[in-house]
């Protein structure tokens, strides 16, 4: 065999011209940070001036406070628009809906309920920013009364992974105390693994059933097993957020890790061809199409996960970029509403029709989920 050389100047050139080419590709996919961020802005603008009152009652079938998940998820996403973006409106926008409510929980201080508990979640950020006790005194008396009960089989549902999870590790972390650690994985692992029976986790497709009446013989038109896109997308997004949050050497880290790893994998083989993820994941016929609020969930953890190293940048970073450009182009309108969101419920025929025009039932935890998406998408440049 012919060995051909080549010069050391040759080399270089080849080696400059490799790597222009390469970031070159990475800037014609992904969009600079500005342009991410004007993303972000223009869709929260629009949910800030339709509700410019933040306690106002949210009224769709029934009149609901405020503070119920759909609003904590949005406010969340809206903490994380603020450490990107750190407008003073944004900020008091969330004291203000705090101080509504006083700083309380639907159903009381006592609620069990993880939906109840999502609005914790920014009263804990808010309470780190600025510590007055009232701001979190409702949410840590909750908590408690679970962490000195021993009760574990609250969490039936998986949406609860992403209401509640956070909610512990930020107090483990605000207290100096594990046993917030420790309650939240006893809750984390009856759910998994004995919740239904055998748990909500199928350990052979690395999926989460929504709850036990999905669980097998339950089946898809197709005969799949019924795998919820935003009700994963929950859990997805959960391993995010608790493994930002608790200590590095957390007892049970590196099964957060594994399973948070192994979901990724599962969600690169499904997702659609223009970029979203179906409905239901595993029936692309039953109310398949384009659906926002579980692709952003997924967006947020494969970003989140290329960053922090936990996933191959060469394989998810171009599941994210598809992902992140096709809910910009195809379900951002041009004043900031964002179509393509199912509905509440827990199934995929729930919450429909999903497209471009359709105003689900909230708007407020699509946002939520969107501007997740952004945060993460955003510090990958």
């Amino acid at each position: 065999m012919k060995i051909i050389s080549i010069s050391k100047g040759t080399r270089l050139f080849i080696i400059l011209l490799l790597t222009f080419t390469v970031i070159s590709i990475d800037g014609q996919k992904l969009p600079g940070r500005k342009q991410i961020l004007d993303k972000m802005i223009l869709a929260n603008e629009y949910f800030m001036n339709k509700w410019p009152d933040p306690g106002k009652e949210i009224v769709t079938n029934a009149t609901r406070p405020s503070n119920i998940w759909t609003r904590g998820v949005y406010y969340e996403g809206l903490m994380a628009l603020y450490n990107l973006k750190p407008d003073k409106r944004y900020y008091d926008y969330a004291v203000q809906w705090g101080e509504f409510h006083k700083w309380g929980l639907r159903s009381g201080n006592r609620t069990r309920h993880a939906d109840n508990q999502c609005c914790g979640q920014t009263y804990i950020d808010l309470y780190i920013s600025d510590p007055k006790p009232e701001r979190i005194k409702d949410i840590k008396i909750s908590v408690d009364s679970m962490v000195q009960s021993p009760k574990i089989d609250d969490w039936t549902w998986i949406d609860a992974m992403f209401m509640a999870m956070p909610v512990f590790a930020k107090l483990g972390v605000v207290c100096k105390d594990s046993i917030y650690f420790n309650k939240m994985y006893k809750l984390y692992d009856f759910m998994k693994r004995f919740q239904g029976v055998n748990g909500l986790y199928n350990t052979l497709d690395h999926l989460w059933w929504r709850d036990k009446g999905f669980v097998p013989p339950y089946k898809e038109p197709n005969g799949e097993d019924c795998y919820w896109a935003r009700g994963n997308g929950w859990v997805f997004a959960a391993y995010a957020r608790i493994l930002d949050i608790i200590p590095e050497n957390e007892p049970h880290r590196a099964e957060y890790i594994q399973d948070f790893k192994d979901m990724a994998e599962a969600l690169s083989r499904i997702q659609r061809t223009d970029g979203f993820w179906n409905v239901s994941l595993h029936d692309p016929n039953n109310f398949g199409g384009k659906e926002l609020s579980g692709t952003s969930l997924f967006t947020f953890g494969m970003a989140w996960g290329i960053r922090k190293g936990y996933l191959s940048e060469a394989k998810y970073f171009p599941i994210v970029v598809k992902a992140w450009d096709a809910m910009v182009k195809d379900a951002l309108h041009s004043n900031g509403f964002l179509g393509y969101v199912q509905g509440t419920g827990k199934q995929p025929s729930e919450g429909q029709p999903v497209n471009y025009d359709h105003i689900p039932d909230f708007e407020d935890y699509g946002l939520g989920c969107f501007l997740f998406a952004g945060s993460e998408v955003y510090k990958l440049k």
